[in-house]
C-alpha cells in the first residue's frame, strides 16, 4: 500500500495529499516518482524523458521542483508542447524544463515576497511575489506546497515558467 502525504498549503489552509512512497517501505519517493504517482503530471513527466533528466531528478539533490500540472501544460498554444518534445528542440526543452528547478531545498515558509531563487538554468532566477495571501512564482500561481520528497521538495503551480 502507498502512504499519503499530507502538503500544507502556503499561506492558506488548502491541504492536498499526494502518494510519496513506494511498496512497503516506509522510504519517500524521489521527485520523479511522486511526480508520476500524483496522476496529474503526465505531461512533466514526458517532457522530463524527452529531455534527458530523470537521472538528474533522481539524483541526491536536494532540489525544489515546482512543477506545472497537466492543466498547466494545456494553457499553453495548440502544439506548443509537441513541437517541445521533438528532438530537435532537446536544448529549449531542457532550458524550460531546469528553469523550473532550484538546486536546494526551498520549503513554503522559505519564501518571502520579493525574494528570488536561482534555477538550474543558468544565469536564470525565479522571483517570488506574494498578493493577497496567493503565493506566485514568475507569473504562476503555487496552488500546493511542500510535497516532501527523498531529494527534495515539489511546489505544484498552474502555469508553465518560461525563461526569459
Amino acid at each position: 500500500m502507498k502512504r499519503v502525504l499530507i502538503s500544507l498549503a502556503l499561506i492558506t489552509a488548502v491541504l492536498v495529499a499526494l502518494p510519496v512512497s513506494a511498496g512497503n517501505t516506509g522510504e519517500q519517493s524521489d521527485i520523479v516518482d511522486t511526480a508520476v504517482a500524483a496522476g496529474s503530471f503526465n505531461t512533466l513527466v514526458a517532457a522530463v524523458q524527452a529531455a534527458g533528466l530523470v537521472d538528474a531528478l533522481k539524483g541526491d539533490g536536494p532540489f525544489t521542483v515546482f512543477a506545472p500540472t497537466d492543466d498547466a501544460f494545456a494553457k499553453l498554444p495548440a502544439g506548443t508542447v509537441e513541437n517541445l518534445l521533438k528532438p530537435e528542440n532537446l536544448a529549449q526543452l531542457q532550458a524550460i524544463l531546469t528553469y523550473h528547478v532550484v538546486p536546494a531545498k526551498v520549503l513554503a515558509a522559505d519564501v518571502a515576497d520579493g525574494a528570488s531563487a536561482p534555477t538550474l538554468l543558468a544565469d536564470n532566477n525565479l522571483s517570488f511575489s506574494i498578493t493577497d495571501g496567493n503565493v506566485f512564482v514568475g507569473a504562476a500561481q503555487v496552488t500546493s506546497t511542500d510535497i516532501m520528497t527523498s531529494n527534495g521538495v515539489i511546489h505544484v503551480i498552474d502555469s508553465v515558467l518560461l525563461p526569459n
